[in-house]
């Protein structure tokens, strides 16, 4: 045989040597939860490692990432139910607590990168993405809710917000909100190809904000369908985003590697909650070994994500597993 294959296996040497893809923690972002309150750090329960936290603890669990070379963040607000209503003015009221807590990260820790979430549901009543009326979500009647957020998080300092609503031209008339005020730095991270998946479960535990009634299927997508998502990124791409997600990852590297196939834009993969909990869930059960961690993250990047939010961010440096 003159082709034989192993023979760039045989040692760790030559392997490394010819290693296709790699993962660095510049590629990831970590998500945080926040609550109100003073030195807060309780774990969500179905998310072990995974913690919400007030912002004065946030502001050390961020220290001690960048220690560790991890740079960027997307924070989530735990939003109390009281504060809660039909039209989200919780979620960009003048000192509020996700504008205090971007503001501090920015005062105290200006290297960091710190990503916002723009849509409806923490801060609804309703607990969907856009103003419900009559049962229907109204689309373009959100969008100025929308617009109200975003420019809320980069007057607060955002560096990237990412608008994850999935209304029919959110990016682009965020862009032009942002831009009339002069936050043309300030870039969108879209949530392209947002699909009504069954892995958002610990997510909305850790933030309380599952629909009250309904589902999310009249604007996510449906997650029998790929090549909707070529319309959804060229509509964003057109809108002016500087990144295109995926969202979840694991079910969707197929879309990934569609979006990172058609489109020049970087493409980011959302390791969600349900993800996390499978694989946290089997470690601790002897089912799986930590380096099932690393092969999922490196399928991200083999798919065509440069950008990875996981919360197994901090752990896989702390541990030393990225390669």
């Amino acid at each position: 045989m003159l082709q034989r294959p192993r023979r760039n296996r045989k040692s760790a040497v030559i392997r490394d040597m010819i290693q296709e893809t790699h993962l660095l923690p510049s590629n990831l972002i970590f998500p945080l939860f926040i609550v109100e309150g003073e030195n807060q750090k309780t774990e969500v329960s179905s998310m072990p490692g995974i913690y919400r936290h007030s912002v004065d603890n946030l502001l050390r669990e961020i220290e001690s990432c960048l220690k560790l070379g991890l740079n960027a963040f997307d924070i989530f607000p735990a939003v109390e139910e009281s504060l809660k209503d039909k039209f989200a003015t919780e979620s960009y009221r003048e000192g509020t607590l996700y504008l205090r807590a971007i503001e501090a990260v920015k005062k105290y820790f200006p290297e960091a990168c710190v990503v916002t979430d723009v849509a409806m549901d923490p801060y609804s009543s309703d607990g969907h993405d856009g103003i419900v009326e009559n049962g229907e979500i109204l689309n373009d009647e959100t969008l100025v809710v929308l617009g109200k957020m975003a420019l809320a998080h980069a007057q607060a300092g955002a560096d990237i917000i990412a608008p994850s609503d999935m209304m029919d031209g959110r990016i682009g008339y965020i862009r032009n909100v942002l831009d009339e005020n002069g936050f043309t730095h300030v870039s969108l991270m879209s949530y392209t190809a947002k699909y009504a998946s069954s892995f958002y479960g610990p997510f909305r535990d850790a933030l309380g904000s599952a629909p009250k009634k309904g589902d999310k299927k009249t604007y996510q997508m449906n997650p029998a369908n790929a090549r909707e998502a070529l319309i959804e990124a060229q509509l964003d791409v057109e809108e002016g985003a500087d990144f295109l997600m995926v969202k979840p990852g694991l079910p969707y590297l197929d879309i990934i590697k569609l979006l990172h196939d058609n489109f020049d834009l970087p493409i980011a993969a959302y390791n969600v909650s349900g993800e996390y909990a499978m694989i946290k869930a089997a470690i601790q059960n002897g089912w799986l070994q930590e380096s099932a961690i690393l092969e999922t993250l490196l399928s991200f990047r083999r798919a065509g994500a440069t950008s990875i939010l996981t919360y197994h961010a901090k752990e896989v440096l702390e541990k030393g597993l990225l390669k």
